[in-house]
């Protein structure tokens, strides 16, 4: 593919993946009606490893699930992405942390390229896009202004196989390696562990929406009675990078 051309404005997508697998979120977890708003990337690649989604109190329920979720060649985060809002074009974040940074205040101060010239100087709307829409990755959608993780945290995302019911999984991992999977594990934890506190850490950064997939029908919607154990029919992941992003125009969230 021709990488130099500029490309056009993806069409804006009405895939919802919360509340269709009965998913629980927060009340600051909820997707917006509408995320028409200027929002970044993430960039997956696969790794060949079994990951481990759960801490280490999960409930028997949680662990029956998490039994029944092949992260074998699950993807990892491997690099970040984000699109010009003036030209489009894709530009490559060089570090987590930098792009967690852009993130958070994606709304308020729209990406463009001259701003990637912290990293990468001289570069203009003229020079060829970083990445290219070439059909060669799995691309998702990334939710805007998400809040850095607070200092020593950090908070990761793992991709599930298509066919499932539910795309991915975020959890935070503590200063002290615990692994936390929704706003009550990071409440109780907080009030375990009250020093947090007084270091100025809140609920507030914390999130746990997870991306969702740009292509239709990776997810699928979770029958009524449906088992944990209706998750192990979904198809393996194929050793293929994954990029999750939102473009400059966005996308609208929704909810059934």
């Amino acid at each position: 593919m021709d990488s130099s051309k500029s490309p056009q404005p993806l069409k804006k997508s009405r895939t919802s993946l919360s509340g269709t697998d009965g998913h629980q979120f927060e009340n600051d977890e909820l997707p917006s009606e509408t995320a028409s708003d200027k929002t970044p990337g993430l960039k997956f690649e696969t790794v060949d490893k079994a990951q481990d989604e759960f801490g280490e109190d999960s409930s028997p329920l949680q662990q029956s699930a998490a039994s029944n979720v092949s992260y074998r060649g699950s993807p990892c985060i491997g690099a970040f992405t984000i699109q010009c809002a003036r030209c489009f074009k894709w530009r490559l974040i060089p570090t987590k942390e930098k792009y967690e940074e852009i993130r958070e205040h994606i709304i308020q101060e729209p990406f463009d390229c001259e701003r990637a010239r912290e990293w990468k100087p001289d570069v203009t709307c003229d020079d060829q896009e970083d990445i290219s829409q070439d059909g060669s990755r799995l691309w998702a959608i990334d939710k805007p202004n998400i809040a850095q993780p607070p200092a020593g945290w950090e908070r990761q995302i793992r991709i599930r196989g298509e066919g499932g019911t539910k795309f991915a999984d975020v959890y935070y991992t503590s200063p002290t390696a615990r692994k936390l999977r929704s706003l009550v594990e990071v409440d109780r934890y907080l009030q375990e562990n009250p020093e947090y506190g007084a270091q100025g850490v809140t609920l507030a950064q914390f999130s746990f929406q997870i991306p969702r997939p740009l292509r239709q029908n990776y997810v699928k919607k979770r029958p009524k009675n449906a088992s944990p154990s209706d998750e192990a029919t979904t198809k393996p992941l194929q050793p293929v990078e994954v990029l999750a992003t939102i473009p400059y125009n966005g996308y609208t969230w929704s909810r059934h």
